[in-house]
C-alpha cells in the first residue's frame, strides 16, 4: 500500500489536528518554538477542510488521535503516562485512550469468537457481557466459563484492526522518507529503522497467539516476584484473533481516586511499578513494554496485575551488564565511567572525546541528581539532551527503542501514582545487586564455567573443527559480511539517567 497516495494521509493528519482545535494543543504541550507554531498553523488552517471531524464531546487532542486511528492512538497513549512533558491536562485528557474508546457491538464480539474457535460461545460460556474497556487494537469482554463457572476475561481484536494499522505504518514510512530526504541532521535518528520496529512490532501484537505465549512464558519468569501476578492463559479458548484468560479482580492503576479509597499505599505502588520493570529488564532480560495504567490493576491483596502482553521486550545478558553499568555509573556519580561504558558499547562514536562527554553527562545529572519530581523541569533536561546526542553523533538504537519506550511509560506511571519519587532512591538498590552478581569478578567466573559447559558438547568434534580451521587458514576464503559485534550489541540511550534519557530519545521519536 506504499506509495504517493500516502501524502494525502500526511496532509488529513495536520489538517484533522487544525479541525479538531488540537493543534494549538499539541504546539502548547511540547513547547513549540515560533517559527514552527507559524507554519504548522498555516498549513493546518489552508487544509483543515479536509481533516477528520472526530467525536466533537471529546476532548480535542483525543477527538484527533481517535479520528485519525489506531497507531496515533498508541502514540496518545504514550504521551498520557507523561504529564511532566505534556502537562496535566493533557494527559488527563489522553488517559482515555488507554482503556476507555468506543467499543464494537457484543454480537460482533461473539460472532469473532465463533469463527475464531469454531465453538458456540453460548455452549462455552455462561455469561458474556458487553464490553468494559476497549483500547486501540481490541475489546475485553468478561466471561464466565460453561465448565467451571470461573471468571474469565475474552480479548477480542477490533474488525479490519489490520488493514487501518497498515494504512497508518504506510504513512509513517513517508513520513521517514521526507526526514532522511529533507532534514539530514535528524538521520542519526535512523528513522526508517524505527518505523521498521515499530511496523514489526504492530505485526506481532495482531496476532493473539503470540500474546498468549509471550504471558505464559512472562508469567512464569515472574511466579515468585512479591508483590505482582499474570493472570494464567485458557489455552483451549484462544486463538489468532481472540485470547482467553483468568479474570484479575482489582482497581485500575490509574484511578488515584479509587486506589486511595481501597486504602492502598500509592507511595509503595509508584516504587514497585519501577523496581518490578527493573528486576524483569535486568534479571530476566524479559519485560512487559506496554506497562502503562490502562494495562495494570491493583488487587484487593495491594499486588499488581499486569495483562495486555501483546508488546513484550527482550536484551540480551552483554546489553543488560551495559545499561545496569550506566544506571549504576550515574546513581555514584561516576559520569567519566558512564562515558565509557558508552564508547566500549560503540555507543558513541570513537573519535569524540571522552572527557568531553562526560562532562556533558555531569550537566545533566548534577542539577537534577536527588531532587524529587515536582523539580525537575523536564523540558529543559530533554532541550539539553537534544543537544548533547546530535553534538556527539549519538545514533538513534532501534533494538532497544522498547526498552527506551518502557522506561518513559514506567516512570510516567510511577510519577502519576506519586509526584515527589526520587528515582535515584528507588533505582539504586536494584541495579546496585544486579552489577554485584552479574559484573566483576563473580560474573567473569559465571562466563568461564558456561563457556566451559558449551566447549564440552563439542568436545568430540574439537579435532576435526582444529582441521578445519587449519585447512582454511591454508586456503583462506573471504569470510561473509555480518553486522559487528559492537553494532549488534550497542546500548543504550534509554539508560542514561534512567527513565530521563530515556524519555528523551523516545519523545525525539
Amino acid at each position: 500500500m506504499r506509495g504517493p497516495h500516502n501524502i494525502w494521509r500526511l496532509i488529513r493528519t495536520g489538517a484533522t489536528l487544525e479541525r479538531t482545535g488540537a493543534m494549538n494543543v499539541v504546539l502548547d504541550a511540547f513547547e513549540a518554538p515560533k517559527p514552527l507554531r507559524v507554519i504548522a498553523r498555516a498549513l493546518g488552517w489552508s487544509f483543515q477542510w479536509l481533516g477528520y471531524k472526530g467525536d466533537p464531546s471529546m476532548p480535542p487532542a483525543t477527538r484527533a488521535l481517535t479520528a485519525l486511528g489506531p497507531a496515533y492512538i498508541k502514540f496518545g497513549q504514550i504521551l498520557s503516562t507523561r504529564p511532566d512533558v505534556v502537562g496535566d491536562d493533557l494527559a488527563r485528557q489522553l488517559r482515555v485512550l488507554q482503556d476507555q474508546l468506543p467499543p464494537f457491538p457484543a454480537a460482533v464480539a461473539r460472532a469473532e469468537v465463533a469463527r475464531e474457535l469454531g465453538v458456540d460461545p453460548a455452549e462455552v460460556f455462561l455469561e458474556f457481557s458487553e464490553p468494559i474497556a476497549a483500547a486501540s487494537i481490541a475489546q475485553v469482554h468478561k466471561a464466565r466459563l460453561a465448565s467451571t463457572g470461573e471468571a474469565v476475561a475474552v480479548k477480542v481484536l477490533r474488525p479490519g484492526i489490520e488493514r487501518a494499522f497498515r494504512k497508518d505504518v504506510d504513512a509513517f514510512y513517508l513520513a521517514a522518507r521526507i526526514v532522511d530526504l529533507f532534514a539530514p541532521g535528524a538521520r542519526r535518528l535512523r528513522p526508517m529503522d524505527v518505523i521498521e520496529h515499530f511496523d514489526g512490532v504492530v505485526r506481532g501484537e495482531l496476532d493473539l497467539r503470540l500474546e498468549s505465549s509471550a504471558a505464559s512464558e512472562f508469567a512464569a519468569n515472574t511466579k515468585n516476584d512479591e508483590g505482582f501476578a499474570v493472570p494464567p492463559i485458557i489455552w483451549h479458548l484462544s486463538g489468532r484473533r481472540v485470547m482467553t484468560l483468568g479474570w484479575a479482580d482489582g482497581v485500575a492503576l490509574g484511578d488515584n481516586d479509587a486506589i486511595d479509597a481501597a486504602g492502598h499505599d500509592r507511595v509503595r505502588l509508584s516504587h514497585n511499578v519501577l523496581t518490578l520493570f527493573l528486576q524483569h529488564a535486568l534479571r530476566d532480560g524479559y519485560f512487559h513494554a506496554d506497562m502503562h495504567q490502562g494495562n495494570l490493576k491493583v488487587a484487593p491483596n495491594g499486588d499488581i496485575i499486569a495483562y495486555d502482553f501483546g508488546i513484550m521486550g527482550h536484551i540480551d545478558e552483554y546489553t543488560r551488564r551495559v545499561y545496569a553499568e550506566i544506571l549504576y555509573g550515574f546513581v555514584r556519580k561516576d559520569y567519566k565511567r558512564v562515558a565509557e561504558v558508552h564508547f566500549e558499547a560503540g555507543y558513541v562514536p570513537a573519535h569524540q572525546d571522552v572527557d568531553e562527554f562526560a562532562r556533558a553527562l555531569r550537566a545533566v545529572g548534577e542539577p537534577i541528581f536527588g531532587m524529587d519530581a515536582t523539580r525537575i523541569s523536564m523540558a529543559r533536561v530533554l532541550a539539553y539532551l537534544f543537544e548533547v546526542t546530535e553534538r556527539f553523533g549519538m545514533e538513534t538504537r532501534t533494538e532497544l527503542i522498547l526498552l527506551q519506550r518502557t522506561m518513559v511509560v514506567v516512570e510516567g506511571v510511577s510519577r502519576s501514582l506519586n509526584p515527589h519519587i526520587n528515582i535515584w532512591d528507588v533505582t539504586g538498590p536494584i541495579v546496585t545487586d544486579y552489577i554485584r552478581h552479574h559484573v566483576g569478578p563473580r560474573a567473569v567466573l559465571n562466563d568461564l564455567a558456561q563457556t566451559a559447559r558449551v566447549l564440552t558438547r563439542f568436545g568430540p568434534r574439537l579435532p576435526r573443527l582444529v582441521e578445519d580451521a587449519l585447512i582454511a587458514q591454508s586456503n583462506p576464503i573471504p569470510p561473509p559480511t555480518r553486522p559487528t559485534r559492537w553494532l549488534v550489541l550497542a546500548a543504550t540511550a534509554g539508560a542514561i539517567l534512567g527513565a530521563v534519557l530515556a524519555l528523551t530519545f523516545d519523545h525525539l521519536l
